[in-house]
C-alpha cells in the first residue's frame, strides 16, 4: 500500500463512519452510556495534573471515578472502561506528538492523528489492564483492590517504561514535581513511590466511601463499630505514608539544600547558552554561519562573568566537529576566547569499510583548546533518532530529519575536570531512572542534561519534559544542569528545585553556581528500582493468590 492510498482510505468519511459506527457499537456491548462519565471524568482530571495545567492536586483524587464505576463490573466491561480513561488521560497530555510530527516530520495531518491514535491506545491499553486486574480481585474483598490498585498501577508503569525500549512518559508520580518536600522519598523508591502512594489514597477514598455506604445500609450497632473501624485502619496506613513522606522531605531537604552546604564545598560557575534554533534551519547549510555565529556570539558575553564552564544543547553544531575543516578549528578557538570547559553536541560518525555509522555525541573542550572527552547517546528515541521496523511502518522514515538512522553508545562516560566529574545526559536519556543512576554509580558528581526540544513547538512537551528532570536530582542527589535549543534551560539542585531557568523560544545565556557536595550515594542510586521490582512481585504473588480463589470458589459452586 502507498503512502497516497493510505491517505485517501483515512479521508474517505464512507470508511470513517464505519469505523466509528463499529467502535461504538462494541463499546456499548459492554457498557452503558452512564459509566462514559466517571470514567472520562477521571481520564480528564489526570490530564489536569500535568504540566502545563500543573492542577497537581487533582491527582490523589482523579482515579476514583474510575474506581467507583469499576464495582460490580465483567471483565471486558473494565477493560473498556480503564481504556476509555487512558485514552483521554494519554491524549490530552500526548497530544503534541501531531504537531512535532506535521510541522517537523512532514507528515499529513491526517496521517499524524493515526500514528498518535496508535500510540494513545497503545498507552491507554494499561489503564485498561489496571482496570481489568482491579475488577478481577472481586467486589466484596474491598481490601484486597484497596491493597491491590497501587501495587498493579506502580507495576503497569514500570512495564510501560520499559516494554519496547520503555516510554515513561506521564508516570503519575511526575505530576508532584512541585510538591518538593513529598518527592523526596523517591531517593528510596524513585518516581514509582510517589505513582504508588497517589493511587493508594486514590483506592482509600474510594474504599471509604464503599464502606460508608455499607455502614449507612445497616441497623446493627456490631457492623457499624466494625465498619468504623475498618475505615479507620485504611486511612491509617495511607495517612501514615504521607507523613513519613513529608518528615522524610523535610529532613532531606534540610541536608541537601545547598544553602546548607559548607565553603569546602566545591562550586562550578555555569553559562548555560540557549541558541533558539529553530527546527527546520537546524540543518539548513545556508544557515550554518548563522547558527554557529549565534552560539559564538552568546558564549563571549557569557565568558565576561569568567564561568567554569559553559555548556551548549543537543547537536547545537550542524557539522560534524571531528572532521570540518572550516569550524572544527573555531570551535577550538572559541574554548581558548571564552577561558573556559566548553561542552557542546554534535552529530559523529565511524567508518568501517564502506558503512557508516552515525552518533549523537557530545564533545567537552578545555579552556586550551584540547578536546578532553566524548560520550555517545546510549538510549535512542525511537522514529525520532532511528525506525524501527522499517518494512512495517514504510511512511514513518519521514519522521527522521538531519542525517539519518543513528547507532547508540555503548559507556557510560564521566568526563573529568578540576572542578569535579560529570557525565552527559542526551535529550530523552533523562527520562529513564535507571540509566541515569549508572552514570552516578560511576562517579558522575553532577550531570548535564542536553536537549533540542524546537520539536516540540509551543506545546506542553517542553515543560513535561522538564518536569520529569527534578526526579533523576532526587533519585541521585546530584545538581542537574540542562541546556535545550528553544528552552527550557534550568538549573536543578540535589533537591529537585528548578533554581533559574529561561524562558521558551528565546536565543539567551543563563548562568548559575553548582554546589557540589562530598559524594554519597543514595540507596536508588545503589541498588535501582527494587520498589518498583516489589511491586511487580506482588502483584503476581496478588494475581496468582485471586486465580486459585476463583477456580476454587467455581469448583465449590459446581458441587
Amino acid at each position: 500500500m502507498t503512502f497516497s492510498t493510505l491517505e485517501c482510505i483515512l479521508l474517505n468519511p464512507t470508511v470513517n463512519a464505519y469505523l466509528t459506527y463499529y467502535l461504538m457499537r462494541c463499546y456499548l456491548k459492554f457498557m452503558s452510556l452512564k459509566d462514559f462519565l466517571p470514567a472520562g471524568m477521571s481520564g480528564l482530571f489526570l490530564v489536569l495534573t500535568f504540566p502545563r495545567f500543573n492542577l497537581a492536586p487533582l491527582a490523589w483524587v482523579g482515579l476514583v471515578p474510575l474506581l467507583w464505576i469499576l464495582s460490580g463490573k465483567k471483565p471486558k466491561q473494565s477493560f473498556c472502561l480503564g481504556w476509555l480513561t487512558g485514552l483521554i488521560f494519554y491524549g490530552g497530555v500526548v497530544f503534541w506528538v501531531t504537531n512535532t510530527m506535521v510541522n517537523y516530520g512532514h507528515l499529513p495531518f491526517l496521517l499524524s492523528l493515526l500514528v498518535l491514535s496508535l500510540l494513545v491506545v497503545y498507552m491507554g491499553v494499561y489503564v485498561a489492564l489496571f482496570a481489568v486486574f482491579l475488577g478481577n480481585l472481586g467486589d466484596t474483598a474491598i481490601w484486597l483492590r484497596w491493597v491491590g490498585a497501587p501495587l498493579i498501577w506502580t507495576s503497569l508503569e514500570w512495564v510501560r517504561a520499559h516494554l519496547f525500549t520503555g516510554f515513561p512518559w506521564a508516570i503519575l508520580g511526575y505530576s508532584q514535581y512541585q510538591a518538593l518536600s513529598l518527592i523526596q522519598i523517591s531517593d528510596l523508591t524513585g518516581v514509582y513511590g510517589i505513582s504508588f502512594l497517589i493511587v493508594w489514597v486514590n483506592a482509600t477514598l474510594m474504599a471509604g466511601a464503599e464502606l460508608f455506604l455499607r455502614r449507612t445500609s445497616r441497623v446493627n450497632t456490631l457492623s457499624h463499630n466494625r465498619l468504623s473501624l475498618s475505615l479507620m485502619l485504611r486511612a491509617f496506613f495511607p495517612l501514615l505514608a504521607l507523613l513519613f513522606c513529608l518528615g522524610y522531605g523535610h529532613r532531606q531537604i534540610s541536608r541537601w539544600s545547598p544553602g546548607t552546604m559548607t565553603e569546602d564545598s566545591k562550586g562550578i560557575r555555569t553559562a548555560i547558552v540557549q541558541g533558539n534554533i529553530e527546527q527546520d534551519k537546524k540543518w539548513d547549510p545556508i544557515y550554518q554561519g548563522e547558527v554557529f555565529t549565534t552560539y559564538q556570539g552568546l558564549s563571549l558575553k557569557a565568558s565576561r562573568f569568567f564561568p567554569d564552564l559553559i555548556v551548549w544543547p543537543e547537536a547545537a553544531t550542524p557539522f560534524y566537529f571531528q572532521s570540518d575543516r572550516k569550524y572544527q578549528p573555531q570551535m577550538l578557538d572559541l574554548a581558548v576566547q571564552s577561558r573556559s570547559y566548553l561542552l557542546f553536541g554534535s552529530p559523529a560518525y565511524e567508518l568501517n569499510g564502506d558503512k557508516v555509522k552515525l552518533f549523537n555525541r557530545v564533545y567537552l573542550l578545555s579552556p586550551e583548546g584540547e578536546v578532553l572527552g566524548q560520550y555517545d547517546k546510549i538510549h535512542l528515541v525511537p522514529f525520532g533518532e532511528y525506525v524501527p521496523l522499517k518494512s512495517l511502518f514504510p511512511f514513518v522514515h519521514k519522521m527522521v530529519d538531519g542525517i539519518g538512522d543513528f547507532a547508540g553508545g555503548q559507556e557510560y562516560t564521566v568526563m573529568s575536570t578540576p572542578m569535579g566529574e560529570f557525565s552527559v545526559l542526551i535529550c530523552f536519556e533523562a527520562i529513564f531512572p535507571d540509566l541515569v543512576r549508572r552514570f552516578v554509580k560511576e562517579g558522575a558528581e553532577f550531570l548535564v542534561n542536553i536537549t533540542n526540544d524546537a520539536w516540540f513547538g509551543r506545546s506542553a512537551a517542553p515543560y513535561q519534559h522538564l518536569s520529569m528532570v527534578p526526579f533523576r536530582a532526587i533519585e541521585n542527589r546530584v545538581p542537574i544542569i540542562r541546556a535545550a535549543n528553544t528552552g527550557i534551560s534550568a538549573f536543578i539542585d540535589p533537591v529537585g528545585r528548578i533554581v533559574r531557568s529561561s524562558d521558551i523560544f528565546v536565543d539567551t545565556w543563563i548562568d548559575g553556581e553548582v554546589k557540589l557536595k562530598t559524594r554519597e550515594m543514595p540507596f536508588y542510586t545503589l541498588y535501582g528500582d527494587c520498589f518498583a521490582y516489589l511491586c511487580v512481585l506482588l502483584t503476581g504473588v496478588l494475581s496468582v493468590t485471586q486465580a486459585f480463589r476463583i477456580k476454587r470458589w467455581e469448583a465449590g459452586k459446581r458441587f
